[in-house]
């Protein structure tokens, strides 16, 4: 068994197809309920995100896998396999291990080094576990992928600096506005997005009010960035007085039309409104001519902060890559172990009931013997055992992880009956 990744992300990708393609928080139970139980999937985690769709399965073979996967992502976007198929990508085993870790570690964002992703990383692993899906191949995967993700940023600079897409939009915002200290602005979901949204505003000093459909949720927020709270239905009230809307919420598409929150140009009176959209399904629709002084800003519109960062902090990847490498090699040195030892448990565990059978079979052939005598025979019955298995054990563990490793595997089980 081995870990295969498909995947679809941004870069290439038309908005509506990776829109359609994404798995909703709401969602993810439902999904991953059905995606274990597609044949031959042992584990399955989905990493689900504003920029990417990633499917991480425990699976005995790599094409059946990747086939039927491709079928489930085309039939849950209510697409055409092929709308779909072309932009999807597919690793296995060691290469899959090796892109959760990039994706961890940021190298893979449109913000190169972007924070919340490592959030995002283990927030998929964690309700993979609580849904009852992941297991011991994906907990050691993901466990090393989040190390990985932490280490990158203690150890290298790649998180210097604007590494986030909601403080990049922030930032677009705050050019657009003339800067955020006391603009009045409202954040619309308090999700992972929501609050990286309102911790940026705040800092910026802008004004935060934080709207959810759990109030509850709001209100954490709010007290967390120093704002107020409230429901959604307070939105229509507040919206002429606003200068920054920014919407996050989660499986919510086109919830609101641009018209609607920027209002009655009377009712703004040439005053400035950034509106940003960090929701993947939007949830802004796109308008068509906005007031004077109104601004929309979705995912798709951070390309130049992005390339700023992207070269602010280019000379940090190579230090990441190398980093990243070296907790491959490990993650794949303990996976390879694993892999190997029920063979060699079981082969020893056999050398030593047979070691015992044949102990007791010789025992009344031995006559009465001393203390010594016993202590003998048995270290001398142990070294024999452990001396025999020595070589196929030492083979075993050095081929793990590898072809050969499995079929020595497979022919030890076989040989030994094991």
């Amino acid at each position: 068994m081995a870990v295969v990744l498909v995947g679809i992300q941004s870069q290439g990708t038309p908005t509506e197809v990776l829109e359609r393609v994404a798995i909703g928080g709401e969602e993810l139970p439902k999904a991953l309920s059905a995606l274990a139980e597609l044949p031959a999937v042992d584990e399955v985690v989905v990493l689900s995100t504003c920029l990417r769709t990633e499917l991480y399965a425990v699976v005995g073979e790599f094409h059946p896998s990747v086939a039927m996967f491709r079928e489930f992502l085309a039939t849950w976007a209510g697409l055409p396999p092929e709308d779909v198929a072309d932009h999807l990508y597919t690793y296995w085993g060691p290469s899959a291990a090796r892109h959760l870790f990039r994706v961890a570690a940021g190298l893979e964002s449109a913000v190169l080094g972007e924070g919340e992703v490592l959030g995002q990383v283990r927030g998929a692993w964690e309700r993979a576990t609580a849904e009852g899906v992941s297991g011991p191949v994906a907990d050691r995967l993901f466990r090393h992928a989040v190390a990985a993700g932490k280490r990158a940023r203690a150890e290298t600079g790649i998180a210097r600096g604007t590494t986030s897409l909601p403080a990049a939009a922030v930032t677009l915002a705050g050019e657009a506005l003339g800067g955020l200290a006391r603009r009045r602005a409202v954040v619309v979901g308090a999700g992972e997005m929501g609050r990286a949204a309102a911790r940026a505003l705040a800092g910026a000093g802008a004004a935060v009010t934080v709207l959810n459909r759990t109030p509850e949720r709001a209100a954490a927020l709010a007290a967390e960035v120093g704002g107020r709270a409230g429901s959604l239905t307070d939105l229509d009230r507040a919206l002429p007085a606003l200068d920054i809307v920014v919407t996050a919420m989660a499986s919510a598409p086109d919830a609101f039309d641009a018209a609607r929150l920027a209002g009655p140009p009377e009712q703004r009176a040439g005053r400035p409104l950034a509106i940003v959209d960090l929701a993947r399904p939007r949830n802004v629709a796109p308008a068509g001519a906005l007031p004077p002084g109104v601004v929309l800003y979705a995912l798709d519109d951070l390309a130049r902060l992005v390339k700023a960062g992207r070269e602010a902090r280019h000379g940090e990847v190579a230090a990441v890559e190398s980093l990243l490498e070296e907790e491959l090699s490990r993650y794949l040195s303990h996976a390879a172990a694993r892999e190997v030892a029920p063979t060699i448990s079981a082969l020893h565990r056999l050398g030593e009931e047979l070691r015992l059978a044949e102990l007791a079979r010789f025992r009344s052939r031995l006559g009465e013997l001393d203390e010594g005598q016993e202590a003998a025979l048995d270290g001398l019955t142990r070294a024999l055992v452990a001396k025999l298995l020595h070589g196929p054990t030492a083979a075993l563990r050095a081929a793990a992880g590898t072809e050969r490793g499995r079929v020595l595997s497979d022919s030890l089980s076989s040989l030994f009956e094991l």
